[in-house]
């Protein structure tokens, strides 16, 4: 029997917020009974357990959609001895120095899953229990079958700073210290105690393909301390409009997590949201799938309802992650969600680091771009909501994604050029304004620039006075633009290398890579005294 097809149509969806579009699709597909029937089809879980998942999620936060499995509910757990954990990948806790999330996924419901960890791989004598946050997609369209998604977490706390640690992880059956299993063994370094040189990379727009895996594997070359992910994180979601109409393929994350545990078991993989991350079926904002299946700083101003917005420090970087759907003109789906308070909060947060002594550079990244001129263009929503915010704690380095391209504009101040960087110059943001990346190449099928505007890169310069281009209005529509900010762009695949040094002459050293390791930009972020 075919599954009926429970989006949304177009001309309504248009229309409607996400807490709108959560409750259409959980009310039609209760009406139409498709849950039980779907999961009947699938051998798993019937609809009321799926129900009852999500029953208390209104408020919009992902735990109540991902909450440790109930007993009533609960599959049969499977033989421990065939089912390998897999999809590992870590994240800092809110202070990197001490704190470590370890996320893995299993294919099966098991037993007692957990963690190991210490300080020589044969050595793994402390045991920590797993969480675990199980997700139910039912079947959203007519040819993808419902999917049960087993997400485990385990969270290390009191490490010691600047120190190699080895873990594995396990449950009933399989336990990764046994002599058969150490191959599973994976390790991370806790940040530094004092501030010291390190390298950290960044990206956005990755999906499953090819040349994402491809980018994986060169950044593991780059011995990064953590990598940035500026959201658009697997496209399981593929339109990405933040509508119930968008097709939505939940075994997709399976696939993503699986290409990137190479980098990501021993690399930090700090992530915030797109608009592709937007998957209303979980929660009323759409951030219920992202809570199961990632474990964030909760230093953020609301880890529950809005896990994409966070910060930490790492020496003498702090890093703040935000979530542009909050503020989007172009897709507002999620628009206003927080009510302005991750405005507000982020205010104070770039505040407090610019005070500390121990911080000499601060780097923001979100997904929706603040200045481009590829695809998407610009967000004027980003632009009204913190440019102001920005300009205001004299921010270092600003890293987006959204646009499929590589595209970094010169120091701008006051929404103008403040000072040219052509590619290999020095900027100093206390005098000459800020610096936007644009790192949208990681994967995904790349976009081009304006009709008649070429690449131009180290190698293959090609400056242009001005180009014509857009920003989103609070109308939705595009308001024609005529910039002379766009300094570097590249219509490949590319990921960003930024080496920090610390000591008495700080200095940010960002390179643009591409998937080949060749270099098409790099500049300096040197701040004045």
């Amino acid at each position: 029997m075919d599954t009926p097809d429970v989006g949304i149509p177009e001309r309504l969806a248009a229309a409607m917020s996400m807490p709108e579009q959560h409750a259409y699709l959980r009310e039609k597909l209760s009406r139409r009974k498709v849950l039980a029937s779907s999961f009947a089809t699938a051998g798993t879980v019937g609809g009321i357990g799926l129900l009852a998942g999500c029953s208390g999620s209104a408020h919009g936060g992902g735990r109540s959609a991902s909450r440790p499995l109930a007993a009533s509910s609960a599959p049969v757990k499977v033989d421990g001895r065939l089912v390998a954990p897999f999809a590992r990948h870590l994240a800092f806790g809110a202070d990197p120095k001490t704190q470590m999330r370890v996320s893995w996924q299993v294919p099966l419901a098991v037993k007692a899953p957990y963690l190991r960890v210490g300080l020589k791989p044969w050595e793994l004598s402390r045991k920590i229990e797993a969480e675990v946050r199980d997700l139910r997609t039912p079947s959203l369209s007519k040819k993808l079958p419902a999917v049960e998604q087993y997400y485990l977490h385990a969270a290390l706390d009191g490490l010691r700073p600047g120190t190699t640690y080895y873990y594995g992880v396990g449950h009933e059956g399989f336990d990764p210290a046994s002599p058969e299993r150490l191959a599973t063994i994976g390790s991370f370094r806790t940040a530094p105690a004092q501030a010291e040189n390190f390298v950290f990379t960044a990206f956005g727009d990755q999906g499953v393909s090819y040349h994402a895996l491809a980018n994986d594997q060169l950044i593991l070359g780059q011995n990064p301390s953590f990598h940035l992910h500026a959201g658009d994180i697997c496209y399981a979601d593929t339109t990405g409009h933040g509508e119930e109409s968008d097709t939505y393929d939940a075994r997709v994350w399976d696939t993503f997590l699986a290409q990137t545990e190479s980098v990501a078991k021993s690399v930090p993989w700090m992530v915030t949201t797109g608009n592709h991350d937007m998957e209303a079926w979980y929660s009323p904002n759409g951030y219920g799938g992202q809570s199961a299946r990632w474990s964030l700083p909760e230093s953020g101003f609301d880890p529950k309802n809005a896990p994409g917005v966070y910060s930490f420090a790492y020496g003498n970087v702090g890093v703040v992650a935000l979530d542009a759907n909050d503020v989007s003109y172009e897709i507002p789906a999620n628009k206003g969600y927080t009510d302005g308070r991750q405005s507000a909060w982020l205010d104070k947060r770039l505040g407090e680091l610019r005070a500390d002594d121990s911080i000499d550079f601060i780097v923001v990244f979100f997904h929706h771009c603040m200045y481009s001129t590829a695809r998407h263009a610009s967000d004027g929503g980003v632009r009204d909501a913190w440019l102001e915010l920005f300009t205001k704690h004299q921010v270092d380095l600003v890293v987006n994604g959204h646009n499929h391209v590589y595209e970094r504009t010169d120091a701008v101040k006051g929404g103008e050029v403040g000072k040219p960087v052509p590619v290999g110059a020095s900027t100093d943001p206390t005098r000459d304004g800020i610096v936007y990346v644009t790192a949208g190449g990681a994967g995904k099928d790349l976009y081009d620039f304006p009709a008649g505007v070429r690449d131009s890169y180290e190698g293959n310069v090609d400056d242009r006075d001005a180009i014509e281009s857009f920003h989103w209005t609070k109308s939705r529509r595009p308001q024609p633009d005529t910039v002379e900010w766009s300094r570097v762009r590249y219509t490949g695949f590319s990921f960003l290398r930024v080496e920090v040094t610390a000591g008495a002459h700080p200095k940010l050293t960002v390179t643009a890579l591409a998937e080949s390791g060749e270099r098409v930009d790099h500049f300096d972020v040197v701040r004045g005294k």
